[in-house]
């Protein structure tokens, strides 16, 4: 089995893309997943499986369209990947709760980063899959716009090595 974390994108308990962490878990074991746990009530759910990371990503998303009667983007990760973000990290010297990852389904190529508008100040790089953005004094008083973030779902530098540390060691 593999150890999977799903991030689901525009999820959290109240007001718009409202999903009882409860309600995703239940929804993840009917995917047929094993040892199945959530993360803050941001939509991260943590499970054991045999599908591949299409499967299990096609798996989850029918669950909830059937839950929210449309399309909810899950970007799936496996342990390893997870450590290797953390590992990779370019920022180590960002606060951290001012420093994101955001989570992509592909590789982004290096337009991706020429294409950002409003940047001030805030640093960018790219990973695998994902892209790094610290944010320096703050996201309240950020104006960057990063094309295609309907694509993808953010996490929190912190969010990202708390999932890495509830994994089972390798």
């Amino acid at each position: 089995m593999t150890a999977y974390v799903a991030l689901l994108r525009a999820v959290n308990v109240g007001g718009t893309g409202k999903l009882p962490m409860a309600d995703l878990r239940a929804m993840a074991k009917a995917c047929g997943f094993a040892n199945v746990s959530t993360f803050i009530a941001s939509g991260n759910v943590l499970f054991d499986s045999d599908m591949n990371e299409a499967g299990v990503k096609a798996a989850l998303e029918a669950q909830l369209a059937d839950y929210a009667g449309k399309r909810v983007p899950v970007l799936v990760r496996n342990a390893d990947e997870i450590r290797a973000i953390i590992a990779a990290d370019p920022f180590p010297d960002a606060h951290k709760s001012r420093h994101l990852v955001y989570f992509y389904d592909t590789p982004q190529q290096d337009d991706l980063i020429a294409g950002c508008r409003d940047v001030n100040g805030e640093r960018l790089a790219l990973g695998t899959r994902e892209l790094y953005v610290d944010y320096g004094d703050g996201i309240r008083f950020t104006r960057l716009k990063i094309p295609g973030s309907v694509d993808c779902t953010g996490r929190s530098i912190n969010s990202v090595r708390r999932m890495a540390e509830l994994f089972t060691p390798t």
